[in-house]
């Protein structure tokens, strides 16, 4: 493997600045590292619209950021570029960084962002684990969106993973086992586990007919997972705003498309039903019962597959 140190490029500058040294001390309670990469399960984009919200509603620097050049698949993923009349004036260009943000209260914590890397996983996953160790990191955190056939009308749900049980005691979970494919921020809290360092993600269940879409009520409910987890004030008065616009541009869509409203109407009444049957509201297959492992890979990879395809 090539030194993971080399896909980094710090800046020292803003490291001294912020005094971000004093947090390697023995004595220091470390930050907690955010990770909202956006992969291609991301269902309503919300590891996306989080951490555009922590980077621009919070004060945020940034401090390193990785040699993507080495990482991303240009053919397999091509970013956008913008054509005035006879020149070209924006390119998109991908990135994969690491942020300092400081919370309401002025808390500071660690934030990684940008696109999911196509190559080099594990030797991106060792130049993670140089931050943390570098930093002390208390906890890592990750967050996504998934697609589920759950309805927009209920209270959203999630799927909690932690390295070890205390870190979800919270939390409970409607499966015993399951197989789904692999994403950086998964093989990351894996790592991170086997390796002794506390680590969490959060699955936000995403109703699949919006999971193409943004999604600005899953980004509410994860924020606020994210500050249960961190004891961080993340804040979110904008996107509370931005996601009862988008409720009430889905209430109106759905009342005035009858098959629309006819899919919700059987998403509540299979959501209804399984809540009286259990005390873990949850996922749900067509007859209301919690579907297998097969079949929630399956709708993984049908969601991935119409995803992959409008690339």
């Amino acid at each position: 493997m090539l030194d993971p140190l080399s896909l980094l490029n710090w800046s020292e500058r803003s490291v001294r600045a912020l005094d971000l040294y004093r947090l390697a001390r023995p004595d220091a309670t470390g930050p907690a590292l955010v990770v909202a990469v956006q992969g291609f399960i991301d269902a309503g984009n919300i590891a996306g619209t989080t951490a555009a919200h922590m980077q621009t509603e919070l004060k945020s620097t940034r401090l390193a950021t990785f040699d993507v050049d080495q990482l991303i698949d240009y053919r397999g993923r091509r970013s956008q570029m913008t054509l005035e009349q006879d020149r070209w004036v924006n390119y998109d260009e991908p990135f994969l960084a690491l942020d300092y943000v400081q919370d309401r209260e002025g808390v500071g914590f660690l934030l990684l962002t940008g696109v999911e890397p196509d190559y080099q996983w594990e030797r991106v996953i060792k130049a993670i684990r140089s931050i943390i160790d570098r930093f002390s990191v208390s906890l890592t955190v990750t967050v996504h969106g998934i697609p589920m056939p759950v309805p927009h009308t209920r209270p959203l749900t999630l799927t909690a993973r932690g390295s070890r049980a205390e870190l979800t005691d919270d939390y409970v979970s409607v499966f015993n086992e399951i197989r789904v494919p692999s994403s950086l921020a998964s093989l990351l809290e894996f790592r991170l586990g086997n390796q002794g360092h506390d680590a969490m993600g959060f699955a936000i269940h995403v109703p699949h007919y919006l999971a193409r879409s943004n999604y600005p009520p899953a980004a509410v409910f994860a924020l606020r997972h994210l500050e249960r987890a961190t004891g961080l004030d993340l804040g979110s008065d904008l996107l509370r705003q931005e996601s009862a616009e988008m409720t009430h541009a889905v209430e109106n869509e759905a009342s005035s498309t009858p098959e629309i409203s006819e899919m919700v109407t059987q998403l509540e009444e299979q959501y209804d039903r399984f809540v009286e049957r259990s005390a873990v509201p949850g996922l749900l297959d067509p007859e209301g019962l919690i579907p297998s492992a097969d079949e929630i890979a399956e709708q993984f990879e049908q969601y991935l597959r119409e995803h992959t395809d409008d690339e």
